[in-house]
């Protein structure tokens, strides 16, 4: 029975009756976090996997996962064969590909929902805190995605240990002194009164030192005798270090052959008993003797292995024993497990620089990072370069270890290891190649810590240091990039000049990277930048990930929204199709940019939406900022104000650690459109004066918004201050020579223009505008004309343009857009009913509804929708449920005649 736990039963159990979601339960050692898991999965109805956490598998890449999904493997046929393939790598049962680690998260929530459809499922998963790196991820990621399912994750972590964002947490506190007293009668009912109050007062409200201190009791002591109590009643020393001292004597006490299987134990969980038989066996001991410790109440044993009494019994083991015995049982367990765990404990019984045991160590790292496994990879890496005998080897194992590290987000460690690796070259010289991954892990550390012009410089030194084109062509294309991607500095020009220099000659993929430097480099200068080709080389399958994502973003400088849409499009689909959903924030948010800058408002708040939640869970700050950047600019236009404030100062926030101008630049950009749409014009002309000469004004971006600061200085009677950005927005958009800038320039040129050449301007707009479909654009032109037409009197022709410019804000939900060619209309003298925004069924749908609901459109089943949007198909199926009756649809094909752009 739990004593003082109702209030945490009845939220666990709420969760459970509700039968989907995911909480933490978090507190001290000896808390009773295991015992309230245990309890409250007894009571539910469903299938229940455990795993727990051991410290000694935390390198294992996916071993926790393992043990978890191990009594289901057989269902992973039931997965669609992209994660059915991942899973099975990640589980080391055959599968051929690398498996991106968030795609085996995916897998693994499809793997729970597959399951649930025979009933309600439960996970238990106790002391999380020493899972391996890659099991955590892949959990974490699932429990994320637990909506509508039958399926309940139960995570229980020590304080302080494993952070799992956005999981709802449930904190256990000490037991009350009423329940301990309870709880204590229990377990020592012969105990005189005096003596139980010393204990409650001793154990603090724990109760696994309300269970064990009792039997550190001398027989004095529980008669009741007035002599000090053997673990120190009154001292400062935590209760958990004296429940750890009490199975350090417990251990002692043991004849040495049963403290030789415990240390065996404790140094490889395993569960497969002729292993362990094997291993005791060595050292001339057998099972049998673990009967000693059964006895002790420290082990139990089975046919699922050896299940210590507590996590403190492992490490109470580990605490008393000396090396000779540690190594003794290493070599024992090195004879018998199998290879990837043979060669962690071989490496730990070596002292000496082995390069034999190193190369087993790397040989290890090579297959954890097949199965996906960076956490583990790094580990390896990293006792592969201590082990290695040549100091060359060492660098580039501490490099490879820096870089694995690096790839899981362990930044502190990496910044360890890459230390390791600088001191080691003082004793020998590197290949290039060696170099310039090193410094590529440097730069990326700078990166993170807020320091990208540092980071470039390490990027362009990496390049100068190698000889291998491919490493040199990456390292200068993130180099470009993250130049322009800084907040403005002195230094910005020069080092985009010589990133520029360093790309060498030659065709194909060398003279692609070039040029795109060279864009790079003209757009800090001020340059208009639109005449510019990229040379694409033959094998356009081989561009790197950087460089097609490069050329998809400068698609913008040119005006090239078509080209821009079609190949970030592109480049969310290779994503999903190679599972790398690692890259899918990146691709999600050129894709995003390309939607809304060609008027696809719906289409981009839905991409919006799944890539801020996508760069969350998989921690990516920077494209979160700058998803959220842009979410801020689609609210704004949507007007709604207080999404926008939040979603700009998140922008804003992320950004501003890491000196990230694009995520700034977009929530800047944002709050600006919101004031303009609010009719606020003084607010806008001061917000835009000051952010383009603030860290972000070398931004491509603010030449979108020129003819917003042209039109908002018209309507506040100072035209004379538009006429600076007018001539810069006439050499970029003529420069261009496209049909889209083209017709948005006649607009602002027709706001300053006499009477008499208004009109002729504003006709060549729309005539411009019919060229290229760029709804949001085209509607403003109308809205403006339409106000021109009528204060001319000429208000038949202004009704025309003003009602098509109030269908298409009505169509992309740009509500305060709507209202204003509303009230032109009515200023016609043309009756207008009350819009109300909740007449649109579009607009009373979320993000991810909508999302759903685009997909259903084309035909795609709930298991097809749910591979792409990374959800489960349950969860697909619940948002059509909660979609239909808002649309007044009650199938998939009525659907078919909703306009979903």
């Amino acid at each position: 029975m739990l004593y003082g736990r109702q209030a945490e039963q009845s939220v666990i159990g709420g969760l459970l009756e509700g039968r989907s979601g995911a909480l933490v339960v978090r507190g001290e050692a000896g808390i009773g976090k295991s015992a309230l898991l245990e309890s409250s999965a007894a009571k539910a109805r469903a299938r229940v996997l455990r795993v727990t956490g051991v410290e000694s598998e935390a390198d294992l890449p996916f071993a926790a996962l393992h043990l978890l999904l191990r009594p289901v493997v057989d269902h992973i046929e039931a997965l669609p064969p992209q994660q059915a393939e991942a899973l099975r790598g990640a589980l080391g049962l055959g599968g051929a590909t690398r498996g991106d680690p968030f795609l085996v998260g995916l897998a693994t929530l499809s793997l729970l929902v597959e399951l649930s459809a025979a009933g309600p499922v439960v996970c238990l998963v106790d002391d999380a805190q020493w899972l391996d790196g890659e099991s955590a991820d892949a959990l974490l990621f699932a429990a994320r995605r637990l909506h509508a399912e039958p399926v309940v994750v139960l995570f229980g972590a020590r304080e302080g240990d494993f952070p799992a964002r956005g999981l709802p947490e449930l904190r256990l506190g000490k037991l009350d002194t009423e329940a301990a007293q309870k709880l204590l009668a229990e377990q020592a009912v012969d105990l005189p009164p005096a003596v139980r109050d010393q204990l409650v007062a001793e154990a603090g409200g724990n109760p696994l030192a309300l269970v064990e201190l009792p039997r550190m009791l001398t027989a004095e002591q529980r008669r009741g005798a007035l002599v000090p109590l053997s673990f120190s009643l009154g001292t400062a020393q935590p209760v958990t270090d004296r429940v750890l001292t009490g199975f350090r004597d417990r251990i002692a006490a043991l004849p040495d052959a049963t403290r030789s299987c415990l240390l065996v134990a404790a140094l490889d969980h395993h569960d497969e008993l002729d292993v362990l038989a094997r291993a005791v066996g060595l050292l001339g001991a057998s099972l049998a003797d673990f009967a000693e410790a059964e006895r002790a109440g420290l082990v139990r044993v089975g046919l699922g292995g050896v299940a210590f009494h507590h996590p403190l019994v492992r490490t109470a083991v580990l605490l008393g024993c000396d090396i000779a015995a540690r190594m003794a049982a290493h070599r024992a367990l090195a004879e018998t497990v199998d290879d990837d765990r043979r060669a962690w404990h071989l490496a730990a019984v070596t002292r000496q620089p082995d390069e034999e045991v190193a190369g087993r160590m790397e040989d290890l790292a090579l297959r954890a990072r097949q199965r996906g496994g960076q956490t583990a990879v790094s580990a390896a890496y990293a006792r592969a370069a201590e082990l290695s005998a040549d100091p060359a080897e060492a660098v580039r194992r501490w490099t490879a270890a820096a870089g694995a590290a690096a790839e899981a987000g362990l930044w502190q460690r990496a910044g360890e290891l890459v230390d390791r690796a600088r001191h080691q070259i003082g004793t020998t010289t590197p290949t290039g190649t060696v170099l310039a991954e090193l410094a590529y892990v440097r730069a990326k550390l700078e990166i993170e810590a807020g320091r990208p012009l540092q980071g470039v410089r390490l990027l362009l030194d990496g390049a100068e240091a190698t000889d291998d084109l491919s490493v040199r062509l990456s390292l200068l294309s993130m180099a470009g990039f993250y130049t322009w991607a800084s907040a403005s500095h002195p230094d910005q020009v020069a080092l985009a000049r010589r990133t520029e220099e360093l790309c060498p000659d030659g065709d194909g993929l060398a003279a692609m990277v070039r040029t795109i430097n060279h864009a790079f480099r003209l757009i800090l200068e001020g340059d208009a930048v639109t005449t510019l080709t990229y040379p694409m080389p033959d094998q356009t399958e081989r561009i790197p990930f950087e460089v097609r994502f490069i050329i998809a973003y400068q698609s913008m400088v040119r005006a090239d929204l078509d080209g821009m849409l079609d190949g970030s499009a592109q480049l969310v689909e290779d994503c999903r199709a190679e599972g790398r959903l690692g890259r899918m924030p990146q691709a999600m948010t050129i894709f995003t940019i390309a939607q809304l800058l060609s008027g696809h408002h719906r289409s981009a708040r839905a991409t919006v939406a799944a890539g801020l939640a996508l760069a969350t869970d998989v921690g990516q700050p920077q494209w979160r900022s700058y998803l959220a950047g842009v979410h801020a600019w689609l609210s704004a236009v949507a007007g709604a104000q207080e999404e926008c404030v939040a979603m700009a100062a998140q922008a804003i926030r992320d950004a501003d650690h890491r000196r990230w101008m694009p995520g700034s630049c977009w929530a800047e950009y944002a709050l600006a459109a919101l004031d303009f749409g609010l009719g606020r014009y003084d607010a806008v002309l001061d917000r835009w004066d000051r952010a383009m000469s603030g860290p972000t004004r070398h931004a491509f971006l603010w030449r979108y918004s020129w003819p917003d600061y042209i039109e908002a200085a018209v309507r506040v009677g100072d035209p004379q201050r538009a006429r600076d950005q007018l001539r810069r927005y006439t050499e970029w958009a003529e420069a261009t020579g496209r049909s889209r800038p083209l017709a948005v320039l006649h607009r602002v040129r027709a706001l300053l223009a006499p009477d008499s050449a208004a009109g002729g301007l504003y006709e060549r707009a729309l005539a411009l505008h019919a060229e290229g479909d760029q709804p949001f654009d085209e509607a403003r032109t109308r809205l403006v004309y339409g106000e021109w037409l009528r204060r001319h009197k000429r208000r038949a022709e202004a009704r025309t343009h003003l009602q098509a410019a109030m269908e298409a804000f009505d169509r992309l939900g740009a509500t305060p857009w709507a209202a204003r060619a509303t009230a032109e209309l009515r200023a016609t003298g043309l009756s207008q009913p009350d819009r109300s925004r909740a007449g649109d069924p579009l607009d009373v749908l979320t993000p991810q509804e909508l999302q759903v609901v685009r997909l259903a459109v084309t035909g795609a089943s709930n298991r097809e929708i749910g591979a792409q949007l990374f959800l489960s198909p349950r969860t697909v199926a619940s948002h059509l449920y909660k979609a239909f009756p808002k649309l007044g649809v009650s199938s998939r094909a009525e659907l078919a005649r909703l306009e979903l752009a």
